[in-house]
């Protein structure tokens, strides 16, 4: 299904994916990471499909809250037709970072 939307990332969704990767790196095999970013991708091509599927953030409501696993969630924005990535957020964290 093809999608009109666009995918952009910001620094800190970039920054944030680099660091999950990093740390992915140093405890997964390769076939777990690769496993992450094709479960990644399937996740991003459905926000595509479908963006308005997710919820509103409750820390900011102009974001949607996609939960790609347990440990990962995307956040994002939707403006025309385009999607803005904000940032990943690995729930291993501080839920304070948010």
């Amino acid at each position: 299904m093809e999608s009109n939307f666009k995918i952009l990332w910001s620094d800190e969704a970039i920054r944030n994916l680099e660091d999950i990767l990093d740390y992915l790196t140093s405890r997964w095999t390769e076939r777990e990471i690769s496993n992450f970013k094709a479960q990644l991708s399937k996740q991003l091509d459905f926000i595509t499909q479908f963006p308005y599927m997710f919820p509103s953030s409750e820390q900011n409501e102009r974001l949607r809250k996609a939960v790609m696993s347990k440990q990962t969630i995307i956040f994002y924005e939707v403006k025309e037709r385009v999607i803005n990535i904000a940032y990943l957020f690995n729930t291993r964290q501080d839920p304070n970072q948010l």
